[in-house]
């Protein structure tokens, strides 16, 4: 018998395997929630399916996340992502992502990680949602309108809050799997 899922991943494999295995998982790794803000913000205007199946490439053209390498890219660096036909090429979402790690670091010296931030607008807490239909998922809240606020005031760009609460259904902040899903009560009991 098929277990009962979301249904927004469809029947795309690569979709499933990340419903299944990351979507909803509380996340505390600083590279791995800054590897969502990138992924959430090129997103913007495109499907989630796309992003997917450009992530390894993403990952391999930004150094493989590593912040600090990121900060220092120049003209040179933009203009070879801008020539990389294995990622989503928008020289505004480019910048953005240079912009953003600059920022993200301030927010690890400030507060010592960015796990320790961006958490904080959940109470340091996954908010666990009942919802019994996919169509009633908020694409903002405002917590995410709160959270896209701050970070602009902080340096940050492309994070709007839609952008803001896609980043929080990713990072585990909130577990907008609906209550039928097999997935719903296991991130519940994932402790990262």
């Amino acid at each position: 018998m098929k277990k009962k899922s979301c249904t927004w991943p469809g029947t795309d494999t690569l979709m499933l395997d990340y419903h299944d295995n990351e979507w909803g998982v509380p996340l505390h790794d600083d590279t791995k929630l800054f590897e969502f803000m990138v992924l959430d913000a090129f997103q913007a205007g495109l499907s989630w399916a796309i992003v997917l199946k450009k992530r390894d490439a993403f990952r391999k053209a930004f150094s493989n996340y590593n912040i600090k390498k990121i900060t220092k890219y120049d003209d040179k660096k933009v203009s070879e992502l801008l020539n990389n036909e294995d990622i989503i090429r928008n020289r505004m979402k480019i910048n953005a992502a240079i912009k953003n790690a600059q920022a993200f670091l301030k927010i690890q010296k400030e507060f010592g990680t960015f796990d320790k931030y961006i958490w904080k607008f959940t109470n340091y807490k996954p908010i666990v949602n009942k919802w019994k239909k996919m169509g009633t998922i908020p694409a903002k809240t405002e917590i995410s309108d709160e959270m896209s606020k701050d970070l602009k005031k902080r340096g940050f760009s492309f994070v709007g809050s839609t952008i803001c609460y896609s980043f929080m259904q990713a990072a585990g902040m909130v577990n907008d799997h609906v209550i039928e899903c097999f997935r719903y009560k296991e991130v519940q009991r994932i402790d990262n």
